[in-house]
């Protein structure tokens, strides 16, 4: 144990794109004008799922949770990313790391349930209209929340616990952006063949299972559609789906190439991107897409901005 306790660094270094110092300074600014607007984007759309009546369905319940995780995913890795992108030392305190890495995959896992949640709830709601306040109450929406974000808690503190313990013999180099299970994976020394076999086991319940979920409700809601006979009501059933599935094609694809292969076989910047890209763009353009897609929550954002202007306003008046 104290071998292993002294192979483990007091800091990690994140390399990063230091291969490709061109791209620091277009990706710092980039990244600076994006987190600002995926938080104010997954804000808005919290605010309206909470504040219009018309928004307190299931439906929303889930999307307002899929935004309060993007929040907390998003603002997991980028303002440390931002700090190395500015910063020549590029560290990170191996504390800083372990957190990082706790964080990071309870988001990460609990989107990758939760939009599997979704794509059940519209099934229910298309394929059994009729039941459907029956079948999603109150109750179990909750319960169906809370199942995610337990499920999602145990895989990040086994797995990254797991990953934590493995002797780093000194390696204190990290070619990624962010502290992420398949890259300490692969730096670290010793036998490693386990860990592979675990995340890869796990990652089979966390992506392959929901992913399959979300194909074989949207197989039977495109039936369901199809025997619509108002084009009216097929265009409404489809728009509600677009958007959900659009946002699983954009967070699906890149977590499976990362996480279901060996770490041995990673690309050296296929980390980077992949983290890029689940981790700032898919968070930073889902409420884009629910709201630019949902007439409901386009509305309700449109009353939302009338009723700040008309306070301002009429607090302005009361001040002259």
């Amino acid at each position: 144990m104290s071998a292993n306790n002294e192979s483990l660094p007091e800091v990690f270094i994140l390399l990063g794109f230091s291969n490709h110092a061109w791209l620091e300074l277009p990706l710092f600014l980039i990244l600076f004008f994006i987190y600002p607007l995926a938080m104010l984007g997954n804000i808005s759309i919290i605010l309206v799922c909470r504040l219009d009546h018309h928004l307190h369905s299931p439906m929303y319940f889930f999307l307002s949770n899929l935004s309060l995780l993007d929040i907390c995913y998003t603002t997991s890795i980028v303002p440390q990313m931002l700090f190395n992108l500015e910063s020549s030392k590029k560290t990170i305190s191996y504390v800083g790391c372990a957190i990082q890495l706790y964080f990071f995959h309870f988001m990460g896992a609990s989107e990758c349930l939760l939009l599997a949640v979704m794509s059940l709830d519209r099934y229910v709601a298309i394929c059994k209209p009729l039941r459907y306040t029956l079948i999603m109450n109150h109750r179990i929406y909750i319960l169906l929340v809370s199942i995610v974000l337990l499920s999602s808690l145990t895989y990040a503190v086994s797995e990254a616990t797991l990953t934590l313990q493995l002797p780093m013999c000194g390696h204190n180099e990290l070619d990624h952006v962010v502290c992420e299970i398949p890259v300490l994976i692969k730096v670290a020394c010793g036998d490693k063949s386990s860990n592979e076999l675990g995340l890869s086991v796990v990652c089979v319940f966390f992506l392959a299972i929901p992913l399959a979920l979300v194909i074989t409700s949207y197989a039977y809601i495109g039936q369901a559609v199809m025997k619509i006979q108002s084009s009216e009501g097929r265009k409404k059933a489809f728009g509600t789906c677009c958007s959900h599935l659009i946002v699983v094609l954009l967070f699906y694809g890149p977590a499976i190439s990362m996480y279901l292969q060996p770490p041995s076989s990673i690309t050296r910047d296929q980390p980077k991107y992949m983290a890029l890209f689940y981790g700032v763009v898919t968070p930073t353009l889902n409420p884009f897409i629910y709201t630019l897609r949902n007439k409901n929550v386009k509305g309700a954002l449109g009353n939302l901005l009338r009723r700040i202007f008309r306070s301002k306003g009429g607090l302005i008046f009361s001040v002259k």
